[in-house]
């Protein structure tokens, strides 16, 4: 018999729906009640910070900053010279397919003056290597620094001869010796790129081999091959030349044997691919071997070699079973890791970097707080909750270190190019270190890490405040 109370089959599956409906419902609407909690705790935090700056404790905050900025700063130059003693600098820029070097891999920069390991019988092995198959062109690579000047009359001064052009510079004499980064290479016919110079301004290596027969004067006590050089237009500054004129090897290095200082002509002034902070020339391997004491056992600094990549490499272990055969990578950071000075360098920068900037962000942060006792026992009062009230100081702190962070990273980039000019100008030959675009997200990162080790002391006074303690006072 049928009843009035009797319910449709489905009826509670319909109310099971329903209830599940509502609890996610229910669920989104906490979810946006939180997110919006949140963001508004953020909005508060960072217009008190700002009106903090603006108004009230300006001085701290800038003080603040500036320590977080000086600190990231440092790091960021610190890193750069480690990344300098990983890649080799400046000459390390080419455009080669395959590098073979020594498995010795310390390789201590002209920070320190230190040679590292070489190359022996670069000459007659890049010579079996360029006879290989799917080989286009194998050179060896030699880099000494070298005391070059204007060849001349001692003391003449440059004029207006050079005014014309904009390279040249006031009031040099030429007698003034400037230290040139010397890279020699075995040039053929085809347009490639050593140290960011173009090697085709550079005669042929027959060709160069055949002026040997001609050789007479002045020059015949310098290197075999053409006596030229291609400049990098920093080089061509310093000296104050421009294609077509001559350079002497500073004499004071043949006074001791009376020997007149050999002669090179400027063939060409170019643009550097790389870092144009460093002078650099570039001239023939086997002038910079007999100058430089390397040609007994024709020692180099690397071979590169051009074409097939693969062939090109097994034809490189060929001849240099035992050393390091690659392919040349100039801008990966992960460089560091390869090089145990680099990476140490880099990890005592880090944890200095992080050390000095989470104790100063700490006592900042914690001076900041004890000072704003009444400021959170108000919003205690207002029904802000312990949560609330710590996120606030977090969200502060957290943003003060990353506006450090980021004016630390500026000024880390022109404290690099500051530290070349100055040490180009000095102590080093060329620049002592480099920059990538991944220093400045580096630089925020580590500011994170810093402000999260340094917030739980200023959290800690926060959750001690008390808004009976702060009304007696």
């Amino acid at each position: 018999m049928d009843t009035d109370d009797e319910q449709p089959p489905n009826a509670g599956n319909e109310r099971r729906g329903q209830s599940r409906d509502e609890r996610r419902t229910d669920e989104f609407s906490g979810r946006g009640t939180n997110r919006t909690r949140w963001v508004g705790l953020g909005r508060l935090a960072v217009t008190r910070l700002w009106k903090r700056t603006t108004k009230t404790t300006s001085r701290r905050v800038i003080a603040t900053i500036s320590a977080v900025a000086l600190t990231i700063a440092l790091l960021v130059v610190v890193t750069g010279v480690a990344l300098a003693l990983a890649d080799g600098g400046t000459t390390t820029e080419n455009d080669a397919d395959v590098q073979v070097t020594p498995e010795s891999t310390d390789l201590l920069s002209s920070i320190n003056g230190v040679e590292g390991a070489r190359l022996g019988e670069a000459n007659e092995r890049a010579a079996s290597i360029r006879a290989g198959e799917g080989v286009d062109h194998a050179t060896p690579v030699l880099t000494e620094p070298m005391r070059l000047e204007r060849a001349g009359e001692g003391g003449t001064t440059v004029t207006e001869s050079n005014e014309t052009d904009a390279n040249a510079t006031d009031n040099r004499t030429a007698t003034d010796p400037q230290t040139i980064l010397l890279v020699g290479v075995t040039p053929d016919e085809e347009p490639r790129t050593v140290a960011g110079l173009p090697t085709n301004e550079l005669a042929a290596e027959s060709n160069a081999a055949a002026d040997d027969t001609v050789t007479t004067g002045t020059n015949a006590t310098a290197a075999p091959g053409q006596r030229e050089l291609v400049l990098s237009t920093t080089a061509a500054e310093r000296l104050g030349v421009t294609a077509g004129d001559e350079l002497a090897v500073s004499s004071s290095q043949f006074e001791a044997t009376d020997t007149p200082p050999p002669t090179v002509t400027v063939t060409a002034v170019a643009e550097t691919s790389g870092d144009d902070e460093t002078p650099v020339a570039l001239g023939h391997l086997r002038a910079l071997q007999t100058l430089s004491g390397a040609s007994e056992g024709e020692l180099a600094d690397r071979v590169l070699v051009w074409g097939e990549s693969d062939a090109a490499a097994d034809e490189a272990a060929a001849a240099y079973p035992d050393a390091t055969v690659e392919t040349p990578d100039r801008t990966d950071p992960s460089l560091l890791f390869d090089d145990g000075l680099a990476f140490v360098t880099s990890v005592l920068a880090l944890v200095v970097g992080v050390a000095i900037c989470a104790a100063f962000v700490a006592t900042t942060a914690g001076m900041t707080v004890n000072e704003d006792r009444r400021m959170l026992a108000v919003l205690e009062s207002v029904g802000f909750p312990t949560h609330s009230r710590l996120a606030i100081v977090a969200i502060s702190t957290q943003a003060l270190t990353l506006c450090g962070a980021l004016l630390g990273g500026v000024l880390g980039f022109v404290g690099i190019h500051a530290l070349n000019a100055v040490a180009s100008g000095t102590i080093a030959p060329g620049a002592i270190a480099e920059t990538h675009p991944l220093f400045l997200p580096y630089a925020l990162v580590i500011a994170c890490v810093a402000g999260l080790i340094a917030i739980p002391y200023p959290l800690v006074i926060a959750a001690r405040t008390s808004v009976l303690a702060e009304v007696s006072r």
